[in-house]
């Protein structure tokens, strides 16, 4: 067993790894409100993915400890975990006030309300509770899968705001949750934003999204039809500030003149309100 203590105050999702922190805590996580001031924090992965813990111990800002069991699962007959575990009352009741609530959680979580770094925000939630490779027919695919309506409504706007395409998500029947996929070049688009060189990820999500990011079309796979934007068009958006007046100028949708500011010039100045802190 492991201690130690980071000297930092507060937990600011400003910062990418704090942010990327959050969001696979607020996925995979499980706060347990004890009786008076106690209760925990804890985070349990597969003994392989004992790294990334570690470094939320050495990023965490009060004591916390690291620990591994071996039992019998479903999967195995014998599954060696790593457990992270964090106690401290401040620590618990700052995730509580960014959105992590106690006890279970999958229907009620989404993403934070104050200014955080959106991307590794995305990145946290991916790690935790989605997935990043290439089909068995050789294509690129990100898999998110959540329980949340408000989850699933932030990332299908997310990802519509980066890639520009509209995604409407049901619950499936079989255990009433969420599965979205992207898959081709708008996967590949997503690692490439969330994945940058340098970020903190689970390895083995980094080596799958570096891995989708060579990927090549093959030659005769046909392209999903997609109104593609000409320079005229991008100088007359960008010379008209009201997106309704620029949609109406070039017979698009408002969403698709939104989309477009926002990924040339930025949601702040492309009049475009969301929750975020770019990284």
């Amino acid at each position: 067993m492991k201690r130690t203590l980071c000297h930092m105050n507060h937990f600011d999702l400003e910062r990418p790894e704090h942010a990327y922190m959050f969001g696979f805590i607020q996925a995979d996580g499980h706060l347990n409100q004890g009786p008076g001031r106690k209760g925990r924090l804890t985070v349990e992965l597969s003994a392989r993915d004992a790294p990334l813990l570690e470094e939320f111990q050495r990023l965490c800002p009060y004591n916390s400890t690291i620990s591994y069991r071996t039992r019998s699962t479903n999967f195995a007959a014998e599954h060696t975990s790593v457990l992270w575990t964090v106690c401290a009352l401040d620590f618990r009741e700052q995730l509580q006030a960014l959105g992590l609530p106690s006890g279970r959680k999958s229907l009620n979580i989404g993403p934070p309300t104050v200014p955080y770094s959106e991307r590794d925000y995305v990145r946290g939630i991916i790690d935790a509770d989605g997935s990043v490779g290439r089909t068995a027919q050789d294509l690129p695919f990100v898999g998110f899968t959540t329980a949340s309506e408000a989850l699933v409504r932030y990332y299908c706007d997310y990802t519509e705001r980066l890639t520009g395409r509209a995604r409407t998500a049901r619950r499936n029947t079989r255990d009433n949750i969420y599965n979205i996929l992207l898959t081709r070049e708008e996967a590949m688009g997503l690692t490439q934003e969330l994945y940058y060189p340098g970020c903190l990820a689970l390895p083995r999500k980094q080596a799958a999204a570096d891995d989708v990011g060579n990927w090549v079309r093959p030659t005769g796979m046909k392209r999903m039809h997609r109104k593609e934007w000409t320079a005229e068009e991008t100088e007359l958006l960008l010379a008209t500030p009201d997106p309704e007046a620029a949609a109406r100028l070039l017979n698009r949708s408002v969403k698709s003149c939104q989309t477009r500011r926002w990924r040339l010039i930025g949601p702040s100045q492309a009049g475009v309100r969301f929750p975020r802190t770019p990284a």
